[in-house]
């Protein structure tokens, strides 16, 4: 029997920041999202810690009643620098491993506002994408036009034919939590005719191996 969209999409990945920002609809809206997807049986994994709107949507989903998983790379961790997680802990040497635990243990993305841990989480999820590693869907939920000027940006750079509709088209886009929720129930992924006959899977494999070698050093 077909997987239905509730149960393909059932651990959410979100990428935001450990600051609030400078304006209440920040927090209001990560709690929002929190909120909605807690209402979906979804739970949420994150970067950890109880700081900024990452404290705020982990604590609207504990509270929901969802489970939280806080993956934290282990130089963080050790200093405390973000606070105890809302959650339950998974340790990971450093941000390379973080990155792909995250891609590996989720079924979507998620991006709110946030700053250079944001973008570059956001930017690597979107090209994994656009090279068929993950057929996951990214969502962006736009507070307060954030995210306006990344549409223009993709837009400027399609139009000097650096990158393709195609690579505009990866971001799925809402300025309400549920809109965003709603979205993602119904993505389908796009198979780019090239791409899809890249195969990353012994790649995939040797990363794997070197991880565990430097690990057990």
């Amino acid at each position: 029997m077909e997987a239905t969209s509730q149960q393909r999409f059932k651990r959410i990945c979100v990428f935001c920041g450990s600051n609030s920002g400078n304006k209440p609809e920040f927090i209001e809206a990560a709690k929002e999202l929190g909120r909605v997807m807690t209402e979906r049986n979804m739970h949420l994994v994150y970067g950890g810690g109880n700081l900024g709107l990452m404290g705020s949507i982990s604590k609207a989903v504990q509270d929901g009643g969802g489970h939280v998983l806080g993956i934290i790379p282990k130089p963080l961790a050790d200093e405390h620098l973000i606070g105890p997680t809302n959650g339950d802990e998974r340790i990971v040497s450093g941000m390379p491993e973080q990155i792909h635990e995250m891609i590996n243990t989720t079924d979507a993305f998620i991006a709110l506002p946030g700053g250079l841990g944001t973008f570059e989480e956001m930017f690597t999820v979107a090209s994994w994408a656009h090279l068929n590693i993950h057929q996951k869907p990214i969502g962006l939920l736009n507070i307060e036009h954030f995210f306006d000027f990344l549409f223009v940006f993709l837009a400027e750079a399609k139009r000097h034919e650096f990158v393709t509709k195609s690579v505009q088209d990866i971001f799925l886009t809402a300025t309400k939590a549920d809109e965003l929720i709603d979205q993602i129930l119904a993505f389908e992924p796009k198979v780019d005719p090239i791409l899809s006959k890249l195969n990353w899977t012994d790649n995939d494999r040797s990363k794997k191996r070197k991880l565990d070698i430097d690990l057990n050093r």
